[in-house]
């Protein structure tokens, strides 16, 4: 029987804020928020802290939770997440949730409605996405989607897409939220893939996916997050935090 596995990537030293796992919010390190968020889903049948620090991997057990050494080498989150999945003999379809380590107020229920969208066994990849907003439109570090009629993906921008030629009225837009699931067997080969020229040229690793054939199912949530990139936005996140369920 397939399982799901939620694992949350935590790197010590990010170039913009070293030691951003370990930052408290509210009292607590940001990577206890997150492991919070992902066992208050109710979806999942284990959560790992995947790390390459061992000072991020004691305080993750000091809370009573999962860690897992992974290499330092690891370019990205997902690699991260493949490396925990290559070191879990399973079924193919057994399925990986990357949650993102420095979001510490995403919401539960938006990680069960990714997590769900794998009892549709077609689905080998999915992400969540939300409505865009206006002031958001023209905003690079908003990453756009446009979808197709059954909710895949047809592409990924930084830029306001798509454009409306006649003003665009009824035109549904969309704001991607960086959270992803594989199947085991996907998740595995779209990490032993070259980076594609578009990835690259968007700074956007979902496209690497897109560009080889494979692909996105998107799901609507209502929920916001706040990603944590730099110590100007722990306020933002803790804000959030606060109008979380206990």
């Amino acid at each position: 029987m397939s399982q799901r596995i939620a694992v949350i990537p935590a790197r010590y030293a990010a170039s913009r804020f070293p030691g951003k796992p370990l930052t408290l919010l509210l009292g607590k390190p940001m990577v206890q928020h997150v492991w919070e968020r992902a066992t208050q889903a109710r979806c999942f049948d284990e959560v790992v802290v995947a790390t390459d620090d061992q000072r991020i991997a004691d305080v993750v057990r000091g809370f009573s939770g999962q860690a897992q050494l992974t290499s330092p080498a690891c370019s990205s989150g997902t690699d991260r997440v493949a490396e925990v999945a290559r070191s879990r003999p399973g079924p193919d379809d057994d399925v990986f949730i990357n949650v993102q380590g420095d979001e510490p107020a995403v919401h539960p229920a938006s990680l069960a409605i990714l997590a769900n969208a794998f009892g549709d066994p077609e689905v080998q990849m999915a992400t969540l996405v939300r409505p865009l907003l206006d002031d958001e439109r023209a905003n690079p570090n908003v990453v756009k989607v446009v979808l197709s009629e059954s909710a895949d993906a047809l592409y990924f921008s930084r830029a306001d897409v798509p454009f409306a030629r006649d003003g665009g009225a009824g035109l549904r837009r969309w704001a991607h939220l960086g959270l992803y699931g594989y199947r085991r067997h996907t998740l595995l080969r779209l990490a032993d893939l070259p980076p594609t020229a578009l990835e690259k040229a968007e700074s956007l690793e979902q496209l690497r996916a897109l560009g080889h054939g494979v692909g996105i199912r998107c799901l609507p949530t209502p929920y916001r997050s706040a990603a944590v990139d730099t110590p100007a936005d722990v306020l933002a996140a803790e804000a959030l935090l606060r109008e979380l369920p206990r």
